[in-house]
This record gives structure tokens, C-alpha cells and sequence, in this order.
């Protein structure tokens, strides 16, 4: 385990995935911890896929790979490339296991920074190789919920920008369903209940904001801004004490989908020798000296 501290902020890293494991403002931990009977990660990093493909395979060249969900990457072990006191930078390389899953040559780098109540996530994809590489990637951390104070029921999501109450429906296997279900979303505010999650993930695909706010009834909050993500996905088993809010730059296989991998909507494609950078930022904020929020739409907390 890699640990990173800043003053009273801390995280510790597993070389396994490179997954974080823990990240700590002022003593209190805001990751789940990973529970093997509910779900056994905390925050996994997803490449060189999002979400779920088809039959569990991709196709590539008319030749069929068993890359399944969410990629091989969270199952790698990765080397440390640097560590200082705050910061500490994880590669994963292409090599002939990951050849036979994924048949493309790249350098996968994570970056992780800590500072006062913050924690900065920063994925480089490069291709190392001759050809051209279709990918994508993402973020998948596992908030405590509650993190604070009240019950699950009394937290939200507050989006940067109102947000379509529209969102796909998940079709069985995963894949993403051309019917959509309809969302309690209050312009960019989106009231938390565990029935939310009983069919599944939400998927804010090409989400109009770039930051979402997980906010408690009290006003402390975590706030996460994504650079180069267009996508939001929200995903728990409810009622076991966590909220994924995930980053990424792609998503599912489409129910109708069964084509290559260059032509799967979402997938980014990198040049040889290209390289792409995507990253997060959260930031916790302890509650204000300020009375409850109310859940109606735009009305601002009571001081």
C-alpha cells in the first residue's frame, strides 16, 4: 500500500489495480470500504472499456477478444513510478496477457494528489504502438453514504447544469437500452433514495455539466470535477452504505451493438504515438454553521 499525505488529508494506494483505497479529511474516511459479500472494490480504474460488452467479448479485425467488463486494468498489477510525500504516479504497459485480451500496445499512467481536503485523480493513455488504438477509460470511486451526517435519504446531487431527466434504461447483459426511465431530477438537482438503483446504474451520458456536487443534509459535501469526461454514471447495490459517481469517457455496449471496436459509440481512438489525458478532482467540505437545505428545486440552504 502507497500512502500520500498532505496536512490532515491522506490516501493509500494498492499497486494491485492501482486502486485507491482510502482517502481521509481531518479523520473522517469518505471512501467505502470494499466489502466482498456487497462489492468487493472501492474504486477500480476502468480500461481499455467502460461498462459492460457483449457476450463479454469485443471484436476486433473480424476476430473476437474476451475483454468484459470494465476492462483488465482493475485486475493488473501496476509499477510505482514516482512517489513523493503528496503524490504518487502508477503505469500498467501492454504486454502478451494483455495482448490477448486487447490486441493494441499502451502505456496506462495514474496519477494521484492529495492537499488540503482534496484528492486528484489523472489518467495518460498513450499509444506505444504502430497502429492505431481504440479505448476508453474511467473512474470508478465508492463514496460512504451516508459520509456525514443524516440518513441516506437525505443527501442529493447537485449538478453545475440542469441535466436531462431522461436516462437510458440498462438492457439485460449491461448494455445500454434504447428506452429510457425518467428521473426525479429538480433541474441540476437530483434527490438521493435507494430505489433510485433496484434497476441498475444512471447514466448521464454526454452530461451537460462537468462537476456534480454529493451533498449531505447539513451542507458538507464532496464536489467532483472531470476534465475530459463526458459521462457521469451513479451506481450502488442500495442499502449497503456507498454511491459510486463515476467518470468516463465511454460507456456499455448499445443493445443493438455487435460491430468492431473502432466503430462502438464513445470509443476514443489515439494515433501511435498519441497520447490523451483525463482527469478528476474531489473535494470534501465540511458542513457550514448554516441550518438543513431544503430538497426544493434552486432553494438555497437556511443560515
Amino acid at each position: 500500500m502507497i500512502e500520500i499525505k498532505s496536512g490532515a488529508t491522506s490516501a493509500s494506494v494498492a499497486l494491485q489495480g492501482a486502486e485507491i483505497m482510502a482517502w481521509t479529511v481531518g479523520g473522517r474516511p469518505l471512501l467505502w470500504e470494499a466489502r466482498p459479500e456487497v462489492w468487493a472494490e472501492t474504486a477500480p480504474l476502468l480500461f481499455p472499456v467502460v461498462g459492460w460488452t457483449r457476450n463479454g467479448e469485443v471484436r476486433v479485425e473480424r476476430k473476437s477478444y474476451p475483454l468484459a467488463l470494465h476492462g483488465f486494468a482493475r485486475h493488473r498489477a501496476f509499477a510505482l513510478d514516482a512517489h513523493e510525500d503528496d503524490r504518487a504516479v502508477f503505469v500498467l504497459s501492454s504486454d502478451d496477457q494483455t495482448r490477448a485480451l486487447y490486441p493494441f500496445d499502451f502505456r496506462f499512467a495514474i496519477a494521484y494528489c492529495v492537499g488540503d481536503g482534496s484528492l486528484s485523480s489523472e489518467i495518460t493513455v498513450t499509444n506505444t504502438g504502430e497502429r492505431p488504438m481504440p479505448y476508453a477509460c474511467g473512474l470508478h470511486p465508492g463514496f460512504r453514504w451516508p459520509f456525514a451526517s443524516g440518513g441516506p435519504d437525505d443527501y442529493r446531487l447537485c449538478f453545475a447544469k440542469a441535466e436531462n431527466p431522461e436516462v437510458p434504461r440498462i438492457a439485460p447483459g449491461g448494455l445500454i437500452a434504447r428506452q429510457t426511465r425518467h428521473l426525479p431530477l429538480e433541474g441540476s438537482v437530483l434527490p438521493l433514495a435507494a430505489a433510485l438503483f433496484d434497476n441498475d446504474a444512471l447514466c448521464f451520458l454526454d452530461a451537460a455539466s462537468r462537476s456534480v456536487r454529493f451533498e449531505a443534509a447539513d451542507g458538507a459535501s464532496i464536489a467532483i470535477e472531470s476534465e475530459d469526461f463526458p459521462h457521469f454514471g451513479v451506481w450502488c447495490r442500495p442499502g449497503n452504505g456507498y454511491l459510486c459517481i463515476e467518470q468516463w469517457t465511454g460507456f456499455s455496449d448499445p443493445e443493438d451493438f455487435a460491430g468492431d471496436l473502432f466503430a462502438k459509440p464513445s470509443m476514443r481512438v489515439l494515433p501511435p504515438g498519441g497520447t490523451a489525458r483525463h482527469a478528476a478532482h474531489y473535494r470534501y467540505k465540511a458542513a457550514p454553521d448554516r441550518g438543513p437545505y431544503s430538497l426544493a428545486a434552486g432553494q438555497k440552504p437556511d443560515r
